[in-house]
């Protein structure tokens, strides 16, 4: 009653202009329910695929990104150095930059099962994740659904490793240390590491973007998201 009586209050001392700017500081819709904050959630995830994910598939996205770039695993370090050693190191360096190449154009292929996957996604405690760390819906979106995300994407993985050559340079690479004397022979699982490091590094980049729209108005770009994030600001 109170709000009411100062809000009548200013409108008969106030012009149209003065009175506008008091009418902007009014609560707008009062508490957001769980649902509407889960949208904001939701919209931010997407703004993720949109914004930072896309970037993981044009060329180098991923090997020139030292936010996601894939390294060898441990079994195969020891490859990497033992071509080296024997002068082969332009084809350990290819045998990197292949499985990079692999990751970027299967993410190219798989962003609809990104997609699907945040418009799937319940957010059972929405108001707590929206104010937990930067990247606590990441977080929760990864917990949710990355058992099903591999096994819809390790397909597409090793599809990608036949559609960009890899599986051929690697094949060439792995005989040729395994043709060394007296190494241990090594026989690794590539499209299962792949599939795993790429899914990391899509998740890393949708957090890249959370982040940024928690910490700065200005990429919070749908009334959704300012209203929802607003909360968070005021935690």
């Amino acid at each position: 009653m109170k709000k009411i009586t100062v809000f009548f209050i200013a409108l008969t001392f106030m012009g149209c202009s003065e009175l506008q700017k008091v009418v902007n500081q009014l609560p707008q819709g009062g508490i957001l329910t769980q649902e509407q904050i889960g949208n904001g959630l939701r919209q931010a995830l997407d703004n993720g695929i949109q914004h930072q994910v896309t970037k993981l598939t044009s060329k180098d996205g991923f090997y020139k990104n030292d936010l996601v770039k894939i390294l060898l695993p441990e079994e195969l370090q020891a490859v990497d150095k033992g071509l080296r050693s024997i002068g082969l190191g332009n084809l350990a360096d290819e045998g990197l930059k292949a499985i990079n190449r692999t990751a970027e154009d299967a993410v190219k292929t798989a962003t609809p099962i990104f997609v699907n996957a945040v418009k799937e996604i319940t957010f059972n405690d929405a108001k707590n994740i929206l104010l937990g760390a930067d990247n606590a819906a990441t977080s929760y979106l990864e917990g949710k659904t990355t058992s099903a995300l591999y096994a819809e994407f390790n397909p597409v993985i090793k599809n990608s490793f036949s559609k960009v050559g890899a599986d051929k340079i690697w094949s060439n690479l792995i005989s040729k240390y395994n043709s060394i004397p007296f190494v241990k022979k090594v026989n690794p699982d590539l499209t299962d590491y792949v599939t795993t490091e790429a899914l990391d590094g899509v998740f890393t980049m949708i957090a890249v973007e959370e982040k940024g729209i928690r910490n700065k108005v200005g990429l919070r770009n749908t009334a959704l998201l300012r209203q929802v994030f607003a909360l968070q600001d005021n935690r």
